[in-house]
């Protein structure tokens, strides 16, 4: 079985659809995707999302940022199986749960990587809205590419740098993700 990071961008805003109580109203322009057995990233359109759905099918582990919060009650309307099933990684829900607060990709791509995102989800609206989709998909594939970055170091040395507010300490917090032989996933915070 398959690990697939993913994030989505969307054609419209909680603004458009009355608020984040409506997200589920919310509608995909691209998600993009990173498969660790074909060690490939890949983008899906609007009109592709099937063929994501073939590739979460193979997933023994989702990974995203935000993802149990945005990306996947966004997502669910577009499958005919329950990808909430999928055993799942949220970066950021790991963080929350540690730490006891909210860390942007950015600064976190910044602070362990030297990474920084290309833009924000408005600014993927815009550009979905302007037609410039690859442009868009670029920004999507940078922000799988730095959330797989980011479990990466998770897995492999078990903490990542988180930048204090309005100063220039970092804090060392400890995360980690276990794998068992079996295949079973264990996920520690």
């Amino acid at each position: 079985m398959d690990k697939i990071v993913f994030d989505i961008e969307t054609k419209n805003s909680f603004a458009d659809v009355g608020g984040d109580k409506n997200l589920r109203q919310l509608e995909v322009s691209v998600v993009g995707a990173y498969s660790y057995n074909e060690d490939k990233y890949f983008c899906f359109d609007e009109n592709q999302l099937d063929e994501l759905g073939k590739l979460f099918k193979t997933a023994s582990l989702v990974i995203g940022f935000s993802s149990k919060r945005f990306d996947i009650p966004v997502l669910e309307k577009y499958f005919n199986f329950k990808i909430d099933s999928i055993p799942h990684f949220d970066i950021l829900e790991e963080i929350e749960k540690t730490f006891g607060r909210r860390v942007g990709l950015g600064v976190l791509g910044e602070a362990n990587l030297g990474l920084s995102k290309t833009g924000h989800g408005l600014e993927a609206i815009a550009l979905y809205r302007n037609g410039e989709m690859e442009k868009l998909k670029n920004y999507c594939l940078q922000d799988v590419k730095i959330t797989k970055e980011i479990f990466d170091l998770i897995k492999n040395q078990g903490y990542l740098w988180i930048p204090e507010r309005n100063s220039a300490q970092m804090h060392k917090l400890p995360l980690m993700y276990k794998e068992e032989a079996s295949s079973q996933t264990q996920l520690f915070g």
